[in-house]
């Protein structure tokens, strides 16, 4: 009878140990949780000022269209912000894209990607790269054709022209073309 006290006691400590720091986590991302939400909400809305300055406001557009996250129309209509993701070699490549109201792309920026080290990174975060889609019309595009990829970086390039053409669609999508 003495073994078996010893044998649940440590289970009934650790029962308790698993319950209070289970509790504690629950706690912990219910009062954070609306924090990051928050400051998610804050840098979304101030990169949709960095792509189009010139709106006074934006107003989301709700679409159906395959890895487009949102679409947000600016409310003076001088264009469109699309954020839309493809995957990469090392994940997914999230991207925003800004569209002048008459249809050809104003700049985009890599907001988020998981690509390697290296070659495949600075597609993602050299925006010497996005000037390349300046200027282009809202159409489907083709690495090689419409935009030269980076040497050396193919998955990854072709990863933002994937992303662009997905922005393209929720863009037509919202703009009724």
């Amino acid at each position: 009878m003495k073994g078996s006290k010893n044998i649940w006691t440590p289970i009934i400590v650790l029962g308790v140990i698993c319950i209070v720091i289970t509790g504690a986590l629950a706690l912990t991302n219910s009062v954070t949780a609306p924090i990051i939400e928050a400051a998610t909400l804050a840098a979304q809305e101030q990169s949709r000022r960095d792509l189009l300055p010139e709106a006074d406001g934006f107003t989301e557009v709700e679409v159906a269209v395959d890895n487009v996250s949102s679409v947000y129309a600016a409310d003076n209509g001088v264009g469109t912000v699309v954020t839309s993701h493809a995957k990469g070699y090392g994940g997914d490549m999230t991207v925003m894209a800004a569209f002048n109201a008459d249809g050809t792309i104003k700049c985009i920026k890599v907001t988020e990607s998981s690509e390697t080290q290296g070659i495949g990174s600075k597609v993602a975060r050299d925006p010497n790269f996005w000037t390349r889609f300046e200027g282009l019309e809202a159409k489907p595009l083709e690495l090689g054709r419409d935009v030269d990829g980076m040497s050396g970086a193919t998955v990854s390039s072709k990863a933002l022209i994937s992303a662009m053409n997905a922005a393209i669609d929720g863009y037509q999508a919202a703009a009724g073309r």
